[in-house]
């Protein structure tokens, strides 16, 4: 696995904490260059230098997904750095979640902005590159409420999520004659700042309550995702579904 990850350039959003940090540690790890983008440039600037003083390689940006400008100057300074692109992985997202009733139209909007749009500016980024080079890698984060409608308090942030399957999938069919990969992520539980995203006290409470009962830690997406990237060339690991073992939703 380790040989097919080593000297990959590869980009991740949402790289400051969570599961975007703990993939940048792995696959650095792995000898993978990492490009660290984020909105906030103090935690990107310290996990680049630990990075570093792991003896890898990362090159940080600042950038919001939801910004289709600050998204292609990722892809520019990538190029201008490592002059490929070998992975993307969109993993930037938020979970504002309250009931429909609540009325949270503006969360909803940072939802679909981010998580929706964020995914779409990304790979419109980085497609004329990877087409180009006859190769590449697109990890989209996808979650288990991405497979069924967390109803309750995450309708809206489920749709965000669903429309990550069904873009990665139509990604998957387009792109295969170009020999790009393309893997959807559907992650449960998971140790992040999603828990925290909530505007709404009620729910809010209850998100962190359930997280405190469930999560498990961010390496074990950052695990998935490096075996997604190891496998050959000619094989794509297309969809993985991961959860604490104990979390039946």
């Amino acid at each position: 696995m380790e040989e097919n990850i080593k000297n990959k350039v590869v980009i991740i959003t949402g790289a400051s904490s969570g599961l975007g940090l703990a993939t940048a540690l792995l696959l650095a790890k792995y000898g993978a260059k990492v490009v660290l983008a984020a909105r906030r440039r103090e935690r990107l600037e310290k996990l680049a230098q630990t990075i570093k003083n792991q003896g890898g390689e990362a090159l940080v940006m600042v950038a919001d997904v939801a910004v289709r400008s600050d998204v292609e100057h990722i892809v520019r300074e990538t190029l201008n750095a490592y002059s490929r692109i070998d992975v993307l992985i969109n993993n930037a997202g938020i979970m504002p979640q309250a009931p429909l009733e609540k009325l949270k139209v503006e969360e909803w909007d940072r939802m679909i902005d981010t998580n929706i749009k964020g995914v779409l500016y990304g790979i419109a980024a980085v497609l004329p590159t990877m087409q180009q080079q006859h190769s590449g890698h697109i990890i989209n984060l996808s979650s288990v409420a991405g497979l069924r409608v967390a109803a309750g308090r995450g309708t809206v942030y489920s749709g965000t999520k669903f429309a990550v399957k069904a873009i990665s999938e139509g990604l998957r069919m387009e792109v295969a004659k170009d020999n790009i990969r393309v893997t959807t992520l559907y992650p449960g539980a998971v140790e992040s700042e999603l828990k925290y995203g909530s505007s709404d006290p009620e729910a809010s409470a209850n998100i962190q309550a359930f997280y405190k009962e469930y999560e498990i830690p961010a390496d074990s997406v950052a695990r998935a995702i490096a075996y997604a990237i190891g496998e050959p060339e000619e094989v794509a690991i297309n969809e993985i579904t991961l959860r604490p073992t104990k979390q039946e939703f």
